[in-house]
């Protein structure tokens, strides 16, 4: 069981009911948690919840109300008169794909409601059904709250996949009886308070050249800055790979002070240091702060300390200090937004599956790209071929993947061209965990439709998702600082930008992120385009797992996990022991301790006085 968000310092929350007298139960249950309220135009309860000054904008006219939560531009003065216009929630479709930044659109029309987050779920939009009504809310262990629910384990046990659960495994809510909106969806109810998810956002078909996709991209991304930027005297922003040196030099155009973090890799190979005062150096006034290696916190340090509550399991649990240590930073020296880089990565890198489409529409480029991904790899040949010539559906893959979930992992040169890495289960995964993750995955597999009719852009979009999630949870420790983690990268529109251009532009083995590079130019400083290194901290959690194998081993006593018949504790403990042998990636134990602190927090929320 877990009880409400506490109050205080901390993300908000909300939640919406429907326009119908079967939730009045729900809202008196939350009313008695001393929350805000913003009632339907019917007078009824609608948003109910914990949210800061100026977090929320309303725009009513008759019959129609509509609120705008989070990162975005929209005044009272643009809703009022679009609820004037918009008779059905359908028709705010068009309010969705106009808005710039990141939020949360909720409309209550004639009655009828509609709830959606964001495109990758960086916003999300969970749901559940109360006596005869659907409601949603943004977090799910506020409806876990209303519910009274308790872990579901068999989902739980999906989060020891690595890399990740499968699309449409990933992101599932672990509470019984929770729900969320896969990737596209916003959530009706209706009169009578039922609810269902409603497909309104598929991705764009790749076919932008490149100078018109840069030029799309660089308008995108400015206005998603612009909305965080504009009207502060501060802002800080993170430095180190291209992504985040594009935000921060997008940042620095405008007339907030900007103040930069770099964060020194324990790693030598580590370059981070070096560009960022290039880019400095280029960019004039900006304030610019490095943060020596020896001050970050490791990864597993304070793993016994962790004490914020999260709805899912979050791999920031894994070093708490280490997410805060910036945002701390920042706030000390009069930062409320902080700009970061995260989401590039999945947008601008691309995925070599591309190359599965263009060999079927564009032969001669997927040979010659081919080549270079096949040597870089190395790929072996007779497998690469096998991908590339492979027309399985999806769902054949899926569930093939669920066939093969204690199979030895792939080997690092395994060619990247079919639906995605097929995940696996630790070693130290019991056989009823291993049995209950294979019967989700099969059931999964029967209807299962990928994100994208394209192996690349499918491969994209699941990554968006799942990494955007766990930005979301970084940016709900950030507030912790008293300040916003922004990721202008997951916003809808610049997703929208980028996985419109031509995979045959966007995605090659020889330049590093072309479409940011042509995107940035005349922003970034020209010599930090010539950029083509990464930091993949990798050296940080090696050196980790060793000086804090203490707290590793520590969690293995009366492991929770272990409690619930999802982990055996004595492979585990003999694993952390010693070094991770070579065929067994550090991610494979990431996901595993996060489980585990995430339980432990749990039991520390129900002890807590509700809030």
């Amino acid at each position: 069981m877990v009880d409400f968000p506490e109050s205080g310092e901390g993300p908000g929350w909300f939640v919406v009911l429907p326009d119908c007298a079967s939730a009045a139960r729900v809202s008196a249950a939350l009313r008695t948690r001393a929350v805000q309220e913003v009632g339907h135009p019917s007078g009824r309860p609608w948003l109910l919840g914990r949210w800061s000054p100026g977090a929320l904008t309303i725009g009513e006219a008759g019959r129609t109300k509509i609120a705008v939560v989070g990162e975005h531009a929209v005044t009272a003065d643009r809703l009022t008169p679009a609820a004037g216009r918009v008779g059905t929630i359908a028709g705010l479709d068009g309010l969705a794909r106009g808005m710039a930044g990141s939020s949360h659109l909720i409309a209550s029309v004639a009655g009828r409601v509609r709830v959606q987050g964001s495109v990758t779920g960086f916003r999300r939009v969970f749901h559940t059904t109360i006596g005869d009504a659907t409601v949603a809310a943004d977090r799910a262990d506020v409806l876990a709250a209303l519910l009274d629910a308790e872990v579901d384990a068999q989902r739980l046990a999906t989060r020891l996949l690595n890399p990740c659960a499968p699309h449409p495994l990933a992101g599932e809510p672990v509470w019984r009886g929770v729900s969320a909106l896969g990737i596209g969806q916003y959530l009706a109810l209706d009169a009578d308070g039922r609810g269902h998810p409603v497909g309104w956002w598929a991705p764009p078909e790749p076919v932008v050249p490149m100078a018109e996709g840069a030029s799309a991209l660089r308008e995108a991304l400015s206005a998603a800055v612009d909305v965080r930027v504009r009207g502060r005297n501060v802002v800080s922003c993170d430095l180190g790979g291209l992504d985040s040196t594009s935000v921060c030099a997008l940042a620095a155009r405008g007339t907030a002070k900007v103040i930069a973090y770099t964060a020194d890799g324990l790693d030598p190979l580590c370059d981070d240091v070096t560009w960022a005062r290039r880019t400095v150096a280029g960019l004039g006034d900006v304030g610019h702060h490095v943060i020596a290696g020896d001050r970050l916190p490791m990864v597993y340090e304070g793993l016994r300390d962790v004490d914020e509550h999260f709805d899912e399991p979050c791999p920031a649990m894994m070093h708490p200090s280490r997410c805060l240590l910036i945002p701390r930073l920042a706030a000390a020296r009069g930062s409320r937004m902080h700009l970061t880089g995260f989401g590039g990565d999945e947008l601008l890198s691309g995925s070599p599956a591309h190359l599965h489409t263009l060999a079927r529409t564009h032969p001669r480029t997927a040979v010659q790209r081919l080549r270079g991904y096949a040597a870089q790899g190395p790929w072996p040949y007779r497998e690469t071929l096998r991908q590339l010539w492979d027309n399985r559906p999806y769902r054949t893959w899926l569930a093939r993947a669920g066939d093969l979930l204690t199979a030895a992992p792939l080997p690092l040169e395994t060619p990247a061209l079919d639906w995605g890495t097929p995940p696996r289960l630790p070693p130290w995964a019991t056989p009823d965990a291993v049995a209950a993750v294979r019967e989700l995955i099969r059931t999964a597999a029967r209807t299962a439709r990928p994100l994208a009719d394209g192996r690349g852009q499918h491969i994209e979009l699941e990554a968006l998702g799942n990494n955007s999630r766990m930005v979301r949870q970084v940016a709900q420790l950030a507030t912790r600082a008293g300040l916003t983690l922004a990721a202008p990268y997951y916003d809808d529109r610049v997703i929208e930008a980028g996985l419109a251009v031509r995979p045959q532009d966007r995605i090659t083995p020889w330049r590093y992120k072309p479409l940011i590079v042509e995107a940035m130019r005349g922003i970034v400083p020209d010599e930090s385009l010539t950029r083509h290194t990464k930091d993949e901290g990798s050296y940080e959690a090696e050196v980790g797992m060793r000086e804090h194998r203490a707290e590793l081993l520590a969690l293995c006593e009366d492991s929770r996990l272990a409690g619930l018949g999802l982990i055996d504790a004595k492979a585990l403990r003999e694993t952390c022991s010693r070094p991770l042998p070579p065929d067994l990636p550090f991610d494979a134990l990431y996901q595993t301790v996060v489980c585990e602190t995430w339980l432990r927090s749990l039991e520390a929320a129900t002890t807590a006085v509700p809030g």
